[in-house]
């Protein structure tokens, strides 16, 4: 029986061809453009990934400022300071917490030969570089043997090394900060970078060797990434554990301010979500009008074939005979004009290629632009869109078909 339906369909549709061709066409523009708006709401959804994965996606900043509430006996306007002994703290009553670092920093006189820069240079431990999610493009990193000999070595920036090296090679150079003699043991690759940020001139020194140039006992910061999906609860645990070590009202968010990426991250997550499901959204009505344009075919096709209906059914078919003829051809042209809409669609995304976006003001930001991605969950999705659509389309002129009194149907002319 399926044969038969599909010999049938097949010699209806080629009875007219031009017809048939035109509304497939139209499904196929409806689902290429479905295909292709999911497709960008994945793209966009891998951009905003990409760009905070460039700067380190679970991590958490802990910057010292002054109470803003008394506390304690305590008035407000209280500096805290941060010392090892708040690392050592949030170290041992986090366990979520993979990799901590304190940071000192400075801006310091980079000298190389007779260029002179001012840069910032800070002070952390090797595990930085995985914490701050820098990646090397030459040499290598310090680690903890020069961090316990206080060894004076340097992994700078891309552009720092731009400024002092030009097209040199810069391992196994020496530069002068502010007058010591550090060695160049590794440049980083190129970071993301908005306008004039500096991200890509700093200078990574072992945090013992900082104080060499800075007194280390109170930190500029501290940093860490963690194991854990519950980053709000981390966050006010970190918090806590500052609250109750320097004696400060822990709602008081302005004695420590904390950074936490994964807000901005989940943030993001949400907007794509809806952007998808608007695209998703017109990608249906676009597709809508292509099934519209199906329906009116058939029922075009139902009014022309009114005789050959009746004599079928005087001749013993039933309703779902007629139903089930009709729903088919409908199908038929849904399916053939999906696939050439997935063909054009992949076709487009392969000759688009890249979307600017995040590169139109930042710097080293390719891979925060936008790519026509289409994942096997997008053809899942506008395969579910087009069998509703065609469904719907073809339903309705079934309906009426299969409804036809055979009598009537004999004597229209």
């Amino acid at each position: 029986m399926f044969r038969d339906l599909l010999r049938e369909s097949y010699a209806a549709m080629r009875h007219n061809r031009r017809r048939t061709a035109l509304t497939m066409l139209g499904m196929a523009w409806g689902i290429a453009t479905v295909v292709m708006l999911l497709a960008y709401g994945n793209g966009f959804g891998q951009a905003i990934t990409n760009i905070f994965a460039n700067f380190g996606t679970k991590v958490m900043i802990l910057v010292p400022d002054r109470t803003s509430v008394q506390a304690g006996g305590q008035k407000a306007g209280v500096p805290i300071r941060f010392t090892m002994e708040d690392v050592d703290m949030l170290s041992a009553n986090l366990p979520q917490i993979s990799r901590i670092t304190p940071e000192a920093s400075k801006q310091a006189n980079i000298q190389y030969e007779t260029r002179t820069f001012k840069f910032s240079v800070t002070g952390n431990y090797p595990n930085v570089v995985s914490i701050r999610a820098l990646k090397l493009g030459q040499g290598r990193f310090y680690g903890y043997e020069d961090e316990m000999q206080h060894a004076r070595v340097a992994v700078i920036g891309s552009e720092a090394k731009e400024k002092l090296f030009s097209g040199r090679n810069a391992l196994g150079e020496r530069v002068r900060i502010d007058g010591i003699s550090f060695e160049v043991i590794g440049v980083l690759s190129g970071k993301m970078q908005e306008g004039d940020d500096d991200i890509n001139r700093v200078l990574y020194i072992p945090f013992a060797t900082m104080g060499d140039l800075k007194n280390v006992h109170y930190l500029d910061s501290i940093w860490f990434n963690y194991d854990t999906n519950e980053f709000r609860k981390l966050e006010l645990a970190a918090r806590s554990t500052m609250a109750t070590l320097h004696k400060f009202n822990q709602s008081d968010r302005q004695a420590v301010r904390v950074f936490n990426l994964m807000n901005q991250v989940y943030q993001f997550q949400i907007i794509t979500l809806g952007l998808k499901i608007l695209l998703a959204f017109i990608g249906t009505l676009t597709l809508g009008i292509g099934g519209v344009g199906l329906m009116n075919i058939m029922l075009v096709s139902v009014t022309q074939r009114t005789r050959e209906i009746g004599t079928a059914k005087a001749l013993g078919a039933r309703r779902r005979h007629i139903l089930i003829q009709f729903l088919a051809e409908a199908l038929t042209i849904t399916f053939i004009g999906g696939v050439l809409g997935v063909i054009l669609a992949y076709a487009v995304a392969l000759s688009v290629g890249r979307l600017t976006l995040y590169s139109a003001f930042a710097k080293n930001a390719e891979a925060g632009d936008i790519r026509l991605i289409i994942a096997p969950a997008t053809i899942i999705v506008a395969t579910l869109i087009l069998i509703a659509v065609g469904l719907v389309s073809g339903m309705v002129p079934a309906i009426r078909a299969s409804r036809l009194h055979p009598i009537e149907a004999l004597r229209y002319e």
